[in-house]
C-alpha cells in the first residue's frame, strides 16, 4: 500500500455543541472538498460526506504516487440501486464505502432541483413517480422521507381530445361516441375489438392488438411506440406495450398499485439521507474507469452499463434509447395557474415530434406566478434510459452477462447493468434483497439506519 500522505483533520461545531470531527487521509495530488451538515429533520440537508477528487491525468509522470484507498465496498453510480446497496453495508455491516459517480450530483435519474426562473421543483432528467404494491419497499423508502400521497394521472392528445392514458371506459367513449357504462359492456366491447391469436403475442405489435384492437392502436399506441422507440412495434418484444395497463372501467389511475406518493421534500433529499452515514464517502465527477486502480476493494458493484464496463474487449455495444428535454417558460399564469390539464400529457399522433409535455408545477401545491414545461423527445445517443427490447440486444446481452459471471468480486447490480427496465420500486427490492444474498443477512423491518436520519413517518 503506498505511504499515506498528511492527515486532514476537519472539524465542525454545530449551533446544537454537536461536535463532528473525522479525519480524512489523502496525499499531495489528492484533494477533498468536505460538506458535512446535522440533519434534524427531513426539512434540513443531512450529514453528507461528498469527496471531489482529481482523476489522475493521462501526462502525471508520478500517477504511483496517488494515495490508494482502501473500501470494503466500492459503488459505481449514485443512483437507486447504489445508495441502497451502499446504505445497508454501512448501516448493517458497519463496513466501510465509497460511491464513484461521473455527474456532478446524487441521485442518479431521480435527480430533482428547484429551477431558479420560477421556484419550481423540477426532475433533471424526466418524470418519476413512486408506486409499488411491495410493502416492505414501501416501509423501507418512509425511513428516508416523508411522503405526499399523489395518484398519477396521465391525458393523452388523440384526435385533438384529451383522453385518459391508459385506455379506460371514457376514452372509448370519448373517441368512438360511445356510450358504454359498465365494465361488461366495456368487456364486451374489447373483445369484439381484439385480435385474437393461436399462439401467445410475440412482439409489441401483436400484444396491443390482442389488448385494444386495431382501432386504438393506429390512434394510440402505433404512432406512439415509432416516436419513443424509432421502431415499429413489430420490431420489439411484446413487453414494451404489454407494460401499459388497459381499464374495463372508469379508473382515471395510471397506476393500480396501494402505494402511490411523492417525497415531500423531492427525490434528492432520499438521496441525502440514504448516504449520510459517516462509513459512506461519495466521488462526485469522478470516472470509475480512471480510479479504479487506486482503489483496493473487497467487493464492488457496479450499476453502469453493463457493455461500458467491457468497452476495452472492443465487442458490439447494446441499443439504448435516450431523451431531450426542451425546457419553456410560460409566464404569468397566476400562482396556481397551469398550462394543460395534468402533470404529463401525451402526444401519440405523429403529426408531432414529441412524445410527451411534463408540467412539475401540477405536483406537491407549488405555486409560482410562472410555469415551467419540459417537451420530452427520444432520440438514439446521449445518457441511456431504455433498453431496447429485441431479439439481437438480447442475444448480445447475454455474451456480456456471461462475461460478468467470470469477475471476480463484481457483482452487475440495476437497470443499465441488467439492460432491463426497473421501475423505481423494482430497483430497490432488487437492491435489498441483493445485499441480503450476497452477506446471507435475513431482512428485518426494525433493523438499524443511520442516525443522521430522522422521519415522522413509521
Amino acid at each position: 500500500m503506498a505511504k499515506a500522505g498528511p492527515i486532514v483533520i476537519v472539524t465542525l461545531i454545530l449551533t446544537s455543541c454537536f461536535c463532528i470531527s473525522f479525519v480524512l487521509r489523502t496525499s499531495t495530488k489528492l484533494s477533498a472538498l468536505i460538506y458535512l451538515q446535522q440533519n434534524l429533520n427531513f426539512n434540513e440537508v443531512p450529514v453528507v460526506k461528498r469527496l471531489i477528487v482529481p482523476e489522475p491525468s493521462d501526462d502525471d509522470d508520478d500517477i504511483d504516487e496517488v494515495q490508494v484507498q482502501e473500501y470494503d465496498v466500492c459503488i459505481a453510480g449514485a443512483g437507486l440501486s447504489g445508495a441502497v446497496i451502499a446504505e445497508r453495508y454501512a448501516s448493517q455491516l458497519k463496513q466501510s464505502v465509497v460511491i464513484i459517480e461521473k455527474r456532478n450530483h446524487i441521485g442518479g435519474n431521480c435527480y430533482d432541483y428547484i429551477d431558479e426562473e420560477t421556484g419550481i421543483r423540477v426532475s433533471q432528467y424526466g418524470a418519476h413517480l413512486f408506486h409499488t404494491d411491495n410493502s416492505r419497499v414501501w416501509k423501507y423508502v418512509q425511513r428516508f422521507s416523508d411522503w405526499t400521497k399523489y395518484e398519477h394521472e396521465v391525458v393523452g392528445v388523440v384526435n385533438g381530445k384529451h383522453v385518459p392514458i391508459p385506455v379506460n371506459i371514457e376514452t372509448v367513449n370519448t373517441l368512438f361516441e360511445l356510450n358504454i357504462t359498465s365494465t361488461e359492456e366495456m368487456d364486451n366491447w374489447l373483445s369484439e375489438e381484439q385480435v385474437k391469436y393461436d399462439h401467445p403475442p410475440s412482439n409489441s405489435e401483436e400484444m396491443a392488438l390482442s389488448r385494444v384492437g386495431r382501432r386504438l392502436y393506429e390512434l394510440i399506441f402505433h404512432p406512439y411506440t415509432i416516436k419513443q422507440w424509432n421502431k415499429e412495434p413489430s420490431e420489439l418484444g411484446p413487453e414494451v406495450t404489454a407494460r401499459i395497463p388497459v381499464r374495463n372501467n372508469h379508473d382515471n389511475r395510471y397506476f393500480g398499485d396501494p402505494f402511490q406518493a411523492l417525497p415531500t421534500n423531492g427525490y434528492t433529499a432520499i438521496f441525502d439521507n440514504l448516504l449520510c452515514h459517516p462509513n459512506i464517502d461519495v466521488r462526485l465527477d469522478t470516472d470509475y474507469f480512471k480510479v479504479r486502480d487506486t482503489l483496493r476493494c473487497k467487493h464492488t458493484y457496479f450499476t453502469g452499463p453493463i457493455d461500458t464496463y467491457f468497452a476495452h474487449l472492443g465487442y458490439k455495444k447494446l441499443e439504448y434509447r435516450s431523451l431531450d428535454f426542451e425546457r419553456k417558460i410560460v409566464r404569468d399564469t397566476g400562482a396556481r395557474g397551469t398550462f394543460q390539464p395534468k402533470f404529463v400529457v401525451n402526444h401519440p399522433s405523429a403529426e408531432t415530434d414529441f412524445t410527451r409535455i411534463v408540467e412539475y408545477k401540477h405536483l406537491l401545491n407549488q405555486t409560482s406566478d410562472h410555469t415551467i414545461l419540459f417537451v420530452e423527445r427520444s432520440k438514439d445517443g446521449g445518457e441511456p434510459y431504455y433498453p431496447v427490447p429485441n431479439e439481437e440486444n438480447k442475444a448480445l446481452y447475454r455474451k456480456y452477462q456471461g462475461l460478468a459471471a467470470k469477475e471476480d468480486n463484481v457483482t452487475f447490480v440495476g437497470r443499465l447493468a441488467n439492460y432491463k427496465y426497473f421501475n423505481m420500486d423494482q430497483a430497490i427490492i432488487n437492491a435489498l434483497e441483493l445485499f441480503e444474498k450476497d452477506n446471507g443477512v435475513l431482512p428485518h423491518e426494525k433493523d438499524p439506519i443511520a442516525s443522521c436520519v430522522s422521519t415522522t413517518s413509521p
